[in-house]
């Protein structure tokens, strides 16, 4: 049964490696693997003296610290559910977060959260703080450490059907959908993750994205933890470029995940101030956003590592695919790779699977997939039919079984029944030496119903216009391909996670032409 939840995962380890380092904060702290697992039984003693039960929702709010890390494996030891929210929310969007999860406790680190704090009050959900001592010897939550009977969390057995992880999606193109991951789904993809990767404990990483999301949180920290690996948190709490290669150095790091986003920041920093010296990495992973073609390439140029490019989403509790490491087959360009630990398909409108290289939308199902979204039963009738669950993306298996993806079904660009793919528009961008980001998305027109448009950040100290991108997109893509409009700009909005996202840029970038028509997206 323990190797069907993720807390017995993580006991396993910590019996089978207990010195070994398991957490680090850089040159702050370090704990090996018996170590954390003492303080995470501890800080889960704490949560049951405070009145926690199993089923409770526990809402996170803390930047990338150990105590964010001891406090959620807590949570979900106790049988409670963790529900990780970004510290940057207003209190307005804390006041949504918390109503919707229906959290019974709020926890911050001990400088605290105001907003999130305002928010609890206004609700009436009391509010904790953590702190694990410098030596890392102890774990305290505010008010609630005395006659403490230590052995009360030894009772608690975690069960493979508890939800233990409570998330919202991004809401790319509607309201954020909540969903419950189980401890079978926690398992079943730290485990899909740890295979594909081939992590070990001798592996290393530095965690440069937020552990409110998936992608950090089951890619970067627990995937490593399950396998008896290391794991770094930057000294600052969050991804720094300036440190990010001394803490990769310093802490022997073998690999790191990122979103294309960080990729780029990294590599501009590099290539305007190389590094003295690198680690050898086993590999690079990209996910969560389509990584360009010649990205990829630049990457694996300046960091002497394959680029591994997978593809995840909340629902499935992070991973769907990725392409394999070099010993395990070809790493292709453009594709997100193979399915990993789950069925996948491509099916029409019908429900009908489509033979290799037609597209349609990625469906799949398996044991790391959520059982439906919490109260939305629209929702879930739409996201799961003919016995699959529907991604919402378009895409198709290649004759090898990689998977090649299109964009959203929301998302492409239909201009006058010509369906444009943002994501192969954003490849010819970003392809231009002196385009830095570059995002493409659709637009109203009288004309066509849609007409593509797309926004540029140059490539400091780079003159590049309007005029010299359509010359280079009319070389490189279809007429009806080309952007009728470029935005040249110094940022583009993102989500929290570094995600830059269509339906964002597109009302930013309109809303400044006082005549358009701003999209109604969601609908």
């Amino acid at each position: 049964m323990e190797t069907l939840t993720l807390t017995g995962l993580l006991k396993q380890k910590a019996e089978e490696f207990p010195s070994r380092r398991a957490l680090s904060v850089s040159g702050k702290l370090d704990l090996t693997h018996a170590r954390l697992d003492e303080l995470i039984d501890k800080a889960a003693s704490l949560l049951l003296a405070a009145g926690i039960n199993p089923g409770d929702v526990v809402a996170l709010t803390f930047p990338n610290t150990v105590e964010s890390v001891v406090v959620f494996l807590a949570v979900i030891r106790c049988r409670a559910i963790a529900a990780p929210l970004n510290s940057a929310y207003t209190t307005e969007e804390f006041e949504f977060y918390l109503t919707d999860s229906e959290s019974k406790l709020l926890v911050t680190s001990q400088e605290g959260n105001q907003p999130a704090q305002a928010a609890a009050s206004k609700l009436k959900i009391p509010c904790i703080t953590a702190t694990v001592s410098d030596t890392g010897d102890d774990v305290i939550l505010s008010d609630y450490n005395s006659d403490l009977k230590s052995n009360s969390i030894n009772s608690i057995v975690n069960d493979p059907a508890d939800v233990a992880l409570f998330l919202h999606t991004s809401g790319t193109t509607s309201r954020p959908k909540g969903v419950p991951l189980t401890q079978l789904n926690l398992a079943s993809s730290v485990r899909n993750i740890k295979s594909v990767y081939k992590l070990t404990e001798s592996d290393s990483t530095v965690i440069v994205l937020p552990l409110f999301h998936v992608h950090g949180l089951l890619a970067g920290l627990l995937s490593s933890l399950v396998a008896g690996a290391a794991v770094t948190l930057p000294s600052a709490g969050r991804f720094s470029a300036s440190t990010f290669w001394s803490d990769m150095i310093a802490y022997k790091a073998t690999w790191y995940t990122a979103v294309p986003t960080i990729h780029q920041i990294i590599l501009d920093r590099h290539l305007s101030k190389p590094e003295p010296s690198l680690p050898r990495l086993r590999f690079i992973r990209s996910c969560s956003a389509s990584l360009a073609p010649s990205i990829l390439a630049r990457l694996e140029d300046s960091f002497g590592a394959p680029v591994l490019e997978a593809y995840a989403m909340t629902e499935a509790t992070h991973l769907m695919a990725s392409n394999p490491l070099p010993e395990n087959g070809e790493h292709k360009p453009g594709s997100v790779g193979k399915p990993v630990g789950q069925e996948m398909a491509i099916l029409d409108e019908n429900g009908v699977l489509q033979q290799p290289n037609v597209n349609g939308e990625v469906c799949i199902r398996g044991p790391n997939v959520t059982k439906g979204y919490k109260n939305n039963p629209e929702a879930n009738k739409a996201a799961f039919s003919f016995g699959w669950f529907h991604t919402g993306d378009v895409g198709f298996l290649d004759s090898d079984g990689y998977l090649h993806l299109v964009g959203r079904i929301k998302e492409l660009i239909n201009r006058g029944g010509e369906k444009i793919s943002p994501i192969e528009v954003d490849a010819v961008l970003l392809s231009h030496p002196d385009v830095a980001q570059a995002v493409a998305f659709g637009v109203p027109d009288d004309k066509y119903g849609e007409e593509i448009n797309c926004a540029i950040i140059p490539r400091e100290g780079s003159d590049l216009d309007e005029s010299e991108v359509l010359r280079f997109c009319k070389k490189n893509l279809a007429t009806f391909k080309v952007p009728k409009k470029v935005f040249m700009t110094d940022s583009l909005p993102k989500t929290a996670t570094g995600k830059i996202q269509r339906r964002l840029v597109a009302e930013h970038f309109l809303a400044q032409i006082s005549t358009a028509k701003i999209p109604k997206f969601g609908a």
